[in-house]
């Protein structure tokens, strides 16, 4: 197997990832916690972000039908949401965030529920991305944490 064609692969895809707005700068600085003791650091804190965020995406999904018109509950629920987004650099999930809290103020029930579903949609195509990279990295073997520069 060619392990620099899927370093280079994986390097590719993470270049796309920040070029299409998907990522950005948060998600260097989660991966340049990896170390020798934790080389799979990054994609455990991404693991764990979409399994919360799954979990806070369903609270929203719940609040949109359960309380129609409590904008502050869905303005609550989506910050704790852009947090989470926040800590991975999910750039193009907390860009959405800005529209839906617009919505929020202006009691607009449909623009949140468009909004949201912008979310939902961002956060699918993200997951997908996010599992093909972490699959090129661990295809590529520890010889890919070694290109990384030492700091």
């Amino acid at each position: 197997m060619d392990y620099s064609n899927l370093r280079h692969q994986a390097a590719s895809m993470k270049k796309s990832l920040f070029d299409q707005g998907y990522l950005d700068e948060q998600f260097c600085q989660v991966e340049d916690l990896q170390d020798e003791a934790s080389p799979n650091f990054a994609e455990e804190v991404v693991t764990l972000f979409f399994k919360d965020s799954a979990r806070l995406m369903s609270n929203i999904e719940l609040a949109l039908e359960k309380y129609p018109k409590d904008f502050n509950r869905w303005d609550a629920y989506m910050q704790q949401l852009k947090g989470s987004c926040s800590s991975i650099g999910a750039s193009r999930m907390k860009c959405e965030f800005m529209s839906f809290r617009d919505y929020c103020g202006q009691g607009n029930v449909e623009g949140c529920m468009r909004s949201f579903q912008k979310v939902k949609r961002e956060h699918t195509v993200l997951r997908q991305k996010l599992e093909t990279y972490f699959q090129l990295l661990r295809q590529a073997g520890p010889a890919g944490a070694a290109t990384r520069p030492v700091m």
